[in-house]
């Protein structure tokens, strides 16, 4: 831990609890958002490829009444 982190940590520690909670709160949103922005693009790219098989025949789908059966299976 940097100077500056354990600095950091020692006055957080000194706030409340509420104060404590909301820092952590914070703290936490802020990496999923940082990790959030490469599955965002992840999923973009997964989407534009699925769309190209479809536009191009090489997708094999199957019917939705399948699906939703196999769905409904895993959750019993």
């Amino acid at each position: 831990m940097t100077a500056i982190a354990a600095q950091l940590t020692e006055q957080a520690l000194t706030l409340s609890e509420n104060e404590r909670a909301e820092l952590a709160h914070k703290l936490l949103l802020s990496l999923d958002e940082e990790s959030a922005e490469g599955v965002d693009q992840a999923w973009d790219e997964e989407a534009e490829m699925r769309l190209e098989r479809v536009k191009n025949g090489t997708a094999q789908g199957r019917p939705a009444e399948e699906v939703l059966k196999d769905i409904r299976a895993r959750l019993r």
